[in-house]
């Protein structure tokens, strides 16, 4: 009978990596104005050579200039929280922000990141909705801008 003995663990080539700290994100090139401004375009001037593709680049855009105008937002009060993503940071805002904004934020995202997404079962937004966003995304987007005195 042969025994089979526990194999010996083999040592690692090289040391454990220690994490390395992300670097800082790139500026943004868009100000959440210019994003509602480029959704407004699209929303005034879908064409035949647009169709089936403008509801969708208004959400993104719409839903891009909500996210761009809360990172700023934090930017200005708690940088450390501009790098968290989007989710995080609207978590955090319930206790910054009036509660309202922050639901209204929460809820226009939330509309907007559903209708970014082909679903074969689903319809595009209708212009009626992506209307109601663009207007709630300005709404969230003067609240959140900052206060001159």
């Amino acid at each position: 009978m042969t025994t089979i003995r526990p194999a010996t663990p083999v040592p690692t080539a090289r040391p454990p990596r220690l994490p390395v700290p992300l670097p800082p994100p790139l500026p943004p090139t868009s100000t959440p104005d210019e994003l509602l401004a480029g959704a407004d375009r699209l929303l005034g001037t879908a064409t035949a050579s647009t169709t089936g593709v403008w509801p969708r680049a208004v959400a993104l855009l719409l839903r891009h200039a909500l996210e761009e105008a809360l990172r700023r937002y934090w930017q200005a009060r708690k940088p450390q929280l501009a790098q968290c993503p989007p989710h995080a940071q609207a978590v955090c805002l319930e206790s910054y922000a009036a509660p309202d904004t922050a639901r209204r934020w929460s809820a226009t995202w939330a509309g907007l990141s559903r209708a970014c997404h082909y679903h074969g079962y689903e319809l595009t937004p209708t212009h009626a909705e992506l209307c109601a966003w663009r207007d709630d995304v300005e709404r969230v987007i003067g609240a959140l801008a900052p206060r001159t005195q």
